[in-house]
C-alpha cells in the first residue's frame, strides 16, 4: 500500500480522535468525563506520531509514543486521586468543584447564571406517583438541569 496513504489514514484518524477529545472538554463540565477527554487527545496525538514515524521509517514516534503512555499512566493515578478528593469534598463532580480548592486568599471565581431558554422538553408517559415523596437533596437543587 501507498506510505502516503497509510499517513493521511493515520493522521485523519489522529486528528479525529483529538477533535473529539477536544470538543468533550470544552462542553462537558463533569470532571471524569473532562479527564477522558484529555486521554483521548493524548491518544489521537499518539496515533499522529506513529504515523509520522512509520512514514519516515524510524523508531522515534514509537518510542515517544511509549513515553506518552507511561505519562499517562500516572497522570490518571493522579488526577483520579484529584477527582475522588474533590467529590469527596464536595459530594459531585461537577468542575465547578475545584473552586473550594482554592487557597484562602484568591477570591471566588462565579460562573454566572446562563440565559433562559424556552425549550419545551418532550412529554413522556409517567407511572401513577406511589408512596411518599422522598425529600429533596440540597446539592441535587444546586445542578442545573440543561448544561
Amino acid at each position: 500500500m501507498n506510505p502516503l496513504a497509510l499517513l493521511q489514514n493515520a493522521l485523519l484518524v489522529g486528528a479525529a480522535l483529538f477533535a473529539l477529545g477536544l470538543v468533550g472538554i470544552l462542553a462537558r463540565r463533569n470532571l471524569i468525563v473532562m479527564f477522558l477527554s484529555a486521554e483521548l487527545m493524548l491518544q489521537g496525538v499518539s496515533v499522529s506520531l506513529v504515523g509520522w514515524s512509520r512514514f519516515h521509517g524510524d523508531w522515534g514516534g514509537h518510542v515517544l509514543v511509549i513515553f506518552v503512555l507511561t505519562v499517562a499512566a500516572c497522570e490518571a493515578a493522579v488526577a483520579l486521586v484529584l477527582v475522588l478528593q474533590a467529590f469527596a469534598r464536595t459530594g459531585r463532580l461537577d468542575a465547578a468543584a475545584w473552586q473550594t480548592l482554592r487557597e484562602d486568599t484568591l477570591s471566588r471565581s462565579v460562573d454566572r447564571e446562563l440565559p433562559a431558554v424556552d425549550i419545551v422538553p418532550p412529554v413522556f408517559p409517567r407511572l401513577t406517583p406511589a408512596g411518599v415523596l422522598p425529600a429533596a437533596d440540597e446539592d441535587d437543587l444546586l445542578q442545573r438541569e440543561h448544561v
